[in-house]
């Protein structure tokens, strides 16, 4: 009774309009971590390796086992933290490995040792986000560790930015970026050869060439959607040709059930709407399970016949109330959009998330992975 559509020809213009700007000779991670932030692991990873992209960029020795699975022959990143009982799994289902912690260098040894294998490393730096990553002072006695493990192959390293999302002054991005390149600097003195590097993000990638290296990881913005509304501004103030991002997610569902109810009704746990009107109501079944959060209880709409439907009432586990009274001949299982366009009238992420105190990454990636993606 819902589902997703994921848009083809959207996905594969969003990572064409990247390649473009990036260039060819430029490696492209696509980040499908997190469900491929909302839009389907497997089915996304496939259409982006179908549009060019070279690399595929995880969250987790599950998800890059997954991929695997599914036959996934390119190089495959973990981005996140790899447990040490997991090392294992990663080096035998050939998964690079980001990496920051000496413990990680002592354990991978043993695992390669045992299975034959070779470890392909991703050092994380740390340039001022302080999430993951290799302090300076750290960072000379971590390769050497390394590069006593033959085993041990120190393929890449790469940091992250900590605000370039969130403001049109970029001036600590810009003393991120002059860090890292002092890192760089660093290990070259010391001949520390370490080939692909990489820093660029979807922002990154739109404002500042400076930041491609060897390698950008594009994620929000391939599946359509801006960084954030800075993002954008920063680049019309750059003068930049603006990319033309096409959203791929749509979130849709067939109406359960229809009534009318006298004036004066109290609608939905709490009793937090109450009816002016004799009314039309059209229940959903779709709820906060399915992400579709809380916050937008009374508060918004989805799309029924190319009009709005205000939700009347509290977000339930399981089920939304919405208004039809002036939305003449919906019927059962009518379709309703919760994202996405029906006529005329469009609901996107942008515009749940401003709803919803949040930001667009949250309302895609919070809708369930249990809810079927279907291409389109």
């Amino acid at each position: 009774m819902q589902w997703i559509e994921i848009d083809k020809s959207a996905l594969v213009s969003n990572i064409s309009q990247f390649r473009r700007l990036v260039g060819e000779k430029t490696k492209l991670l696509a980040v499908v971590k997190a469900n491929a932030y909302g839009h389907g692991l497997g089915l996304v990873s496939q259409i982006a390796l179908e549009a060019g992209v070279d690399w595929l960029g995880v969250n987790s020795v599950e998800e890059g086992v997954f991929l695997r699975r599914q036959e996934v022959k390119c190089p495959i990143l973990i981005l996140g933290y790899t447990p040490l009982n997991k090392l294992h799994e990663a080096v035998s289902n050939q998964l690079h490995l980001t990496v920051y912690n000496f413990e990680t260098l002592d354990k991978l040894a043993r695992v390669c040792q045992n299975l034959q294998q070779k470890a392909y490393l991703n050092l994380k730096i740390e340039t001022g986000t302080y999430r993951q990553g290799i302090r300076a002072e750290d960072l000379l006695p971590f390769t050497e560790k390394a590069n006593r493990y033959p085993q041990l192959v120190l393929e890449g390293i790469s940091s992250h930015f900590a605000n370039i999302e969130d403001t049109t002054d970029h001036s600590y991005a810009q003393q991120q970026l002059e860090n890292f390149r002092s890192i760089l600097n660093f290990l070259e003195r010391h001949k520390v050869n370490i080939p692909l590097k990489h820093m660029s993000c979807t922002a990154a990638a739109i404002l500042f060439p400076e930041t491609y290296f060897k390698l950008v990881r594009i994620g929000i913005g391939m599946y359509g959607l801006w960084p954030s509304r800075e993002t954008y501004l920063s680049s019309l103030l750059k003068h930049k040709n603006l990319l033309k991002l096409k959203p791929v997610l749509s979130w849709k569902a067939r109406v359960a059930q229809i009534k009318k109810v006298p004036k004066d009704s109290f609608i939905g746990y709490g009793c937090t709407y109450r009816t002016n009107r004799l009314t039309e109501l059209a229940v959903l079944p779709v709820g906060y399970y399915d992400g579709y959060r809380r916050h937008l209880s009374n508060s918004g709409y989805v799309l029924i016949k190319g009009q709005r439907a205000p939700v009347r009432g509290r977000v339930a586990m399981n089920f939304i109330i919405v208004d039809i009274t002036d939305i003449a001949g919906v019927r059962l299982e009518e379709e309703a959009v919760l994202i996405g366009q029906s006529g005329q009238e469009t609901i996107t992420a942008d515009y749940l998330a401003s709803l919803m105190g949040t930001i667009n990454y949250e309302v895609v990636t919070s809708i369930g992975a249990h809810l079927p993606r279907l291409v389109v």
